[in-house]
């Protein structure tokens, strides 16, 4: 009887710590990119390389927070000053890609996220992915917590250029660009996105809340490390309970589109920039 008890306690104990959970967790987020796989490795000089490598750095590297209760969260950059000087064509292009604050309802399922695309503001209100998560034994710590290896195959969005990658080229597509390289080529015609992606998710039961960073969930437990493509985002700091934390609801600012229309966004001011570049040099369009 005494066991029952105990055991019936402990249980009582974590639903009731589950239902009243509530935290922030901050996410450092770490991307490698491969400027020789873009380009013949002659294109640029060292110098140069070092410059844009900064530059990259300065526009990928970057802290996130997600706070969090037991139904909803929203996940945001943390506001920081620029500590590397960046071209403003090139801040603009990659701020092009880059989400803005996204929400999520686990009740619902539904996501909610901004995003400035080429100066225009959307709000994308979409379905929070489901992925078919396989869990393992493996586990290590992170920080205080003991973290558990799940994994899943994810169809990648094919307007996300932050999973692009340079074309494989056949000899034949070598000679024939050896043969034209006097001519300006599009940076575009050189990269492709993947179809889909392994993702590698590290979580902890407990923290009993089945949420991650960004567009991730689906887990028995706060995701703390994940890796997507070339990108690891690594949980530094959980504050859990905080008196003080970002009131939890969907942003408004933007047109309201569907993730199907956004990507066409994309892709036909992808399209007209690519002929903007064939026909007159490059030059950049706006909405």
């Amino acid at each position: 009887m005494k066991i029952f008890l105990a055991t019936f306690l402990f249980i009582f104990s974590l639903q009731t710590f589950a239902q009243n959970i509530s935290g922030q967790a901050y996410y450092e987020s770490k991307t490698t990119v491969d400027l020789d796989a873009f380009g013949s490795g002659q294109e640029l000089s060292e110098e140069m390389k070092k410059t844009v490598s900064q530059m990259v750095k300065s526009a990928l590297e970057k802290t996130y927070i997600l706070t969090f209760n037991k139904d909803e969260s929203i996940y945001k950059e943390q506001e920081k000053l620029e500590t590397a000087p960046m071209n403003p064509g090139f801040k603009m292009m990659m701020g092009s890609f880059t989400p803005g604050a996204q929400y999520k309802n686990l009740k619902t399922g539904q996501m909610v996220e901004e995003n400035e695309f080429f100066g225009k503001q959307f709000l994308i209100i979409d379905t929070i992915q489901t992925l078919d998560w396989k869990t393992t034994n493996e586990s290590k710590q992170i920080g205080q917590y003991i973290a558990f290896k799940a994994t899943a195959i994810k169809k990648v969005n094919p307007s996300d250029f932050q999973m692009a990658r340079p074309k494989k080229k056949d000899e034949k597509e070598n000679a024939e660009a050896k043969e034209d390289s006097t001519q300006q080529q599009n940076p575009m015609d050189r990269i492709e996105i993947p179809e889909e992606i392994e993702v590698t998710a590290w979580f902890t039961p407990q923290i009993p809340v089945s949420n991650g960073p960004g567009e991730y969930a689906g887990l028995p437990g706060l995701i703390l490390e994940l890796n997507v493509y070339r990108t690891t985002l690594l949980c530094s700091t959980i504050v859990m309970n905080p008196k003080e934390a970002e009131t939890i609801e969907p942003p408004k600012r933007g047109t309201k589109v569907s993730r199907e229309e956004y990507i066409q966004i994309v892709k036909e001011k992808t399209r007209e920039l690519q002929e903007n570049f064939r026909n007159s040099g490059g030059r950049r369009g706006g909405f």
